[in-house]
């Protein structure tokens, strides 16, 4: 019954090693696997998940990969499996090619399976988990739940796992269920127990405790997004659902319920699922203009839809606050795989001459961080501001800082002239541009029975909003509205530099998901010689900092997850930078960009161009 096929010397690691679950959607599976990465987590071991799912609905192959990394790396790493926990025999033929030589294949062997669907390279480990758990419960839905955690009960064993880790895990998560958590408790010691019963350690991939986690927190951007955006002053949500942003509104469904009701426990928030993306960000405009705080979450498809009210908004100059969860395009695309497609789109919304304001984050901390921010700039600069966030930040756990609030923090509502002002006779015109920063001051609609703003419009008008068709009067509204553009350039979150070991004429640019890839690729670059000093972009427009570090470098390596390069033409175009000056790096399969990548592609390039690193010449 054990079917161990293989004599084959397998792979000895501790606290370094990729662990993948292929699953049948729809198993149950998910409450399982998360509880394997937590329990790592637990043992202050670094673990960084990844679902990997169809478009579609339950029945398909879903897996779900685990890098567990002693030394904090947090990038997928790419390169094949050392362990496949194979639970569905759809993708079973795939699932074994793509474990690395020497690696593990754990399987329920309950039905032995022939030879030739093994592999003479790997070692075979099966556990009869469908006969375990038949004999065990009598409930069909019982059998198919506590099969997983059977499962990791075994998986924990030949992991060498804190057993006590994974038992609290599970009695926190059924807190107060205490015949839940003690079924559970059970079904993992029967995994625990038949394998120190019949297998002699065959998996020589160990966890042993570590302090690579400290105070650091698990979390995904989506979910800290619509936190972010509570506590940045959100009263108004229009949303339609779309992979992979629906869970950030539902997010902030669920915080609102808990944080936004009054002592009278009536809502102090409106959610509107509107009937698509065009509608939603219609209601988003007509709430900020109103005065509301307000937001949407979408994605490329749903940018596509909103451009001519996006432009509404730039040229009206309402604020608003737009969170795109970026996914592959174009069209439907790969609606589950993770790319930064939307960089242009989103820079350039909508027809005419528009440009916008873009925040950046890198993982969940500063998803909370910069959703929060979004709706004071956006009312500072009475604009639309864009969150970039993708899939792999958005709904992947990660760990990172625990989020932090200075309850002292007032929220910035910008130039808003109050009725005390209208009646003292200031002067107001809704396009005047007193200071010199190209914001206006503007007015709620209703701050004053017979002053201020009442209507507004998207055609083009005058200083005092009167509706023009001069072309002086067009030319000068547009060159405000640049001039507010480079005023933002100092309220976005600036760039940030972190120069190498080194002295070295090479740079790299990056951003959003693809700092753990890059921070890892550093480290292997430094150990090849290949010293570069790296520039992480945070926002747009671009500070000056970014030009001076451009101008700084021969050579800077731009890297990003999309094919055509979207934000090294941003830098071109913007900055006027000579296009032979920045190197494409590019990565655009929907899966997460990796430091082997971004290793090989630099080498390649260098090695291309015959470039020597400057530490080599100086020496």
């Amino acid at each position: 019954m054990l079917q161990i096929l293989d004599r084959v010397e397998g792979l000895q690691r501790v606290n370094d090693f990729v662990v993948k679950f292929a699953n049948v959607n729809g198993s149950g599976s998910a409450s399982a696997n998360a509880l394997f990465a937590k329990s790592v987590l637990r043992m202050g071991i670094t673990a960084t998940p990844r679902n990997i799912f169809p478009s579609n609905i339950q029945g398909l192959p879903t897996w779900y990969e685990v890098r567990i990394s002693g030394d904090g790396h947090m990038a997928a790493r790419g390169g094949g499996v050392d362990l496949m926990v194979a639970m569905n025999p759809q993708t079973w033929d795939e699932d074994v090619k793509s474990i690395v030589p020497g690696g593990y294949l754990f399987y329920d062997n309950t039905k032995p399976m022939a030879p030739s669907k093994f592999r003479s390279d790997i070692v075979v480990v099966g556990v009869p988990l469908t006969r375990m758990t038949n004999e065990a419960y009598s409930d069909p839905r019982q059998r198919q739940l506590f099969k997983n955690i059977v499962g990791l009960g075994a998986l924990a064993c030949l992991l060498d796992m804190d057993f006590a880790a994974i038992e609290q895990l599970l009695s926190e998560q059924f807190k107060g269920r205490e015949k839940l958590i003690n079924a559970n408790i059970q079904a993992l010691h029967m995994g625990i127990e038949w394998v120190k019963a019949n297998l002699d350690d065959p998996i020589k991939l160990k966890t042993k405790r570590a302090d690579t986690v400290g105070d650091r927190i698990f979390i995904d951007g989506n979910t800290a997004a619509s936190l972010g955006a509570v506590y940045g002053g959100a009263t108004v949500c229009a949303w339609y659902p779309i992979t992979p942003s629906s869970s950030l509104a539902e997010g902030f469904i669920n915080y609102c319920n808990r944080f936004r009701r009054g002592p009278d426990g009536k809502n102090n928030f409106a959610i509107v699922q509107a009937e698509d993306e065009l509608a939603s960000i219609g209601m988003v405009i007509g709430a900020a203009w109103n005065g509301a705080r307000a937001f949407t979450a979408t994605s490329g498809p749903g940018i596509s839809l909103m451009q001519e009210f996006i432009g509404l908004a730039y040229f009206a100059e309402i604020p608003a606050v737009i969170f795109d969860v970026q996914r592959s395009g174009p069209s439907t695309g790969m609606p589950t795989r993770t790319q930064q497609t939307d960089i242009l789109s989103c820079a350039y919304a909508s027809h005419g001459d528009t440009k916008h304001v873009l925040l950046i984050p890198e993982d969940p901390y500063e998803c909370f961080e910069f959703g929060a921010l979004s709706f004071d700039l956006a009312d500072r600069l009475q604009t639309p501001i864009f969150v970039m966030l993708d899939l792999e930040i958005g709904m992947n756990d990660r760990l990172c800082k625990p989020l932090t609030w200075d309850d002292n923090r007032k929220m910035d509502r910008g130039k808003v002239m109050t009725a005390a002002d209208l009646e003292s006779g200031k002067r107001f015109g809704r396009y005047l541009d007193v200071d010199g920063d190209g914001i206006t001051y503007r007015t709620y609609p209703g701050t004053h029975p017979s002053k201020g703003a009442f209507f507004t419009r998207g055609t083009s008008k005058d200083r005092m909003a009167r509706y023009s068709e001069e072309g002086a009067d067009y030319q000068e509204n547009m060159e405000r509205l640049q001039k507010k553009h480079h005023t933002a350039r100092t309220l976005v979150p600036p760039a940030i530099i972190r120069p190498s070991a080194a002295a070295t004429r090479m740079g790299a640019i990056y951003y959003g998901s693809t700092s753990p890839a890059m921070n890892e690729a550093d480290l292997i670059l430094a150990d090849k010689g290949v010293n570069l000093n790296l520039m992480r972009l945070r926002g747009f427009p671009f500070g000056d900092e970014v030009a001076a570090f451009i101008e700084d470098h021969d050579v800077v390596f731009v890297i990003e997850q999309n094919r055509d390069g979207q934000m090294r033409s941003l830098l071109v175009n913007e900055l006027e930078i000579d296009p032979r000056k920045l190197a494409k790096v590019v990565h655009y399969d929907g899966t997460p960009i990796t430091a082997r990548f971004i290793v090989e592609a630099i080498t390649d390039r260098l090695d291309g161009d015959k470039v020597v690193p400057f530490r080599k010449v100086a020496s």
